[in-house]
């Protein structure tokens, strides 16, 4: 009999009927974490020419694993201090007793390996330890220098398998760097890793950046950049860092986002009094209007199959969240709330619309079904704004601000219970993350 979790709404874990697999389900509670092992990766130590800055690649490829596994609040690393096995073979098939013993109901065991022309080879296999079966064993190889995604891609793996969603850990955020005084605040685009590391700033900080935001399926950027006082909005490619100009217009344009095939760009124009939704065709660079009128609209998101378009708009007298069909039609509010709506961004998945709630003096994080059922606040403070979706649908990232304090970067998931800090070498704000790298 295998033991299945759900970690359902505020329920604990319970045995599944027989042959049932080990599984999570992520959209329940995450207070209670699977025990999970993770020893060290054999062959770390055997070859001296492995070792970089005084540890080697297994080291920090296994360190790197761990961190994602903890970070994404469903999993509970076991300290090594407590194993009572001790892994030699990759091919060696663990004593699960001893497993038992310390209460783990995962176990990884992995293996690293130098090749020639400076390669790397990593296998793993994932165990199911109450049913004693694996449940996956893969391999992967590449280039040195590409050690952490090597690590990212195994955590997504074994995430993958345990829940049943693809995993978010090989993936890049986008945000915009802040420093300075208030009154003359940079602004500038910086690029890292979804865990804070590889980080590098891709704009001089000269101009005034905002909103960038990610193609879904490609590493392309749109953003909006300000070139004297004239705002321009810009389409980055991230692996050439090149860019073209999308738009250059006489009034104020901002919050540009792509639909999901990449083939058109949405943006907010604001122009003679009145600000309205556009869509720009990437092609032909054609532009078409698609709300009208003298209220504002703005922050649109495409759903994830482009046939609907979610916006706030102060058309019903206070700011609000609405639907409409993708050319414009059939608008109907969907937010009914006490408070002001904004930035609601569509979940990958179809089944979330995360917004930023104004209510009572104080900033809100919240989801909500496409039809405006269901709302959930999962965070709340002085400041909290901009969320924007892992590529899977599973956890937010957005920023944060105490009073009188920096503006931070912070990730949830969607039970509320894990938030935690992404560590940037300055304030941060207004995020943007990327689909999965390919390694």
């Amino acid at each position: 009999m295998k033991l299945k979790y759900v970690l359902a709404a505020l329920m604990l874990f319970w045995v599944s009927p027989a042959h049932a697999e080990l599984e999570i389900n992520v959209s329940g509670a995450s207070r209670n974490p699977m025990p999970i092992a993770v020893p060290e990766m054999i062959g770390s130590d055997s070859n001296i020419f492995t070792k970089i800055i005084g540890r080697d690649y297994g080291d920090k490829i296994h360190e790197v694993i761990t961190a994602d596994l903890d970070r994404s609040g469903l999993f509970k690393i076991i300290p090594p201090r407590s194993y009572i096995e001790t892994l030699h073979s990759i091919d060696q098939k663990p004593q699960f007793v001893d497993w038992q013993a310390i209460k783990s109901q995962a176990l990884v065991q992995s293996k690293i390996t130098e090749l020639e022309g400076e390669k790397l080879k990593v296998d793993f296999r994932l165990w199911d330890v109450v049913s004693q079966k694996q449940l996956l064993g893969k391999s992967f190889t590449s280039t040195k220098d590409n050690w952490r995604r090597i690590a990212h891609v195994v955590a997504d793996a074994i995430y993958e398998r345990l829940t049943g969603d693809k995993g978010y850990f090989n993936t890049r955020v986008v945000y915009v760097a802040e420093s300075g005084a208030s009154t003359r605040r940079t602004k500038r685009l910086a690029i890292m890793d979804q865990d804070g590391e590889n980080h590098k700033y891709i704009t001089d900080g000269k101009n005034l950046v905002l909103t960038p935001r990610f193609s879904p399926n490609m590493q392309k950027i749109t953003y909006l950049e300000y070139v004297g006082n004239n705002p321009r909005v810009y389409l980055m490619d991230l692996n050439t860092n090149s860019r073209q100009v999308l738009g250059n217009f006489p009034g104020m344009t901002f919050a540009p986002v792509f639909s999901p095939d990449s083939s058109k760009v949405l943006m907010s124009y604001a122009n003679k009094g009145a600000t309205n939704i556009y869509e720009m065709n990437l092609r032909n660079k054609s532009i078409k209007q698609i709300t009208y009128g003298s209220a504002i609209s703005t922050s649109p998101s495409y759903s994830p199959d482009g046939s609907k378009i979610v916006f706030n708009s102060d058309r019903g007298g206070n700011q609000q969240l609405y639907i409409m069909d993708a050319d414009g039609s059939n608008v109907e509010r969907i937010s009914f709330g006490k408070g002001r709506y904004a930035t609601p961004v569509w979940s990958p998945r179809g089944d979330y619309i995360a917004f930023t709630k104004m209510a009572n003096g104080a900033f809100y994080i919240g989801v909500m079904a496409p039809d405006g059922s269901g709302e959930r606040i999962l965070a709340d403070g002085y400041l909290v704004e901009g969320p924007v979706w892992s590529p899977n649908g599973r956890v937010l990232m957005y920023f944060r601000q105490d009073r009188g304090g920096p503006v931070r970067l912070y990730t949830i998931d969607l039970t509320g219970y894990n938030e935690r800090r992404i560590i940037t070498p300055s304030e941060a704000s207004d995020p943007a993350w990327s689909p999965l790298l390919p390694l």
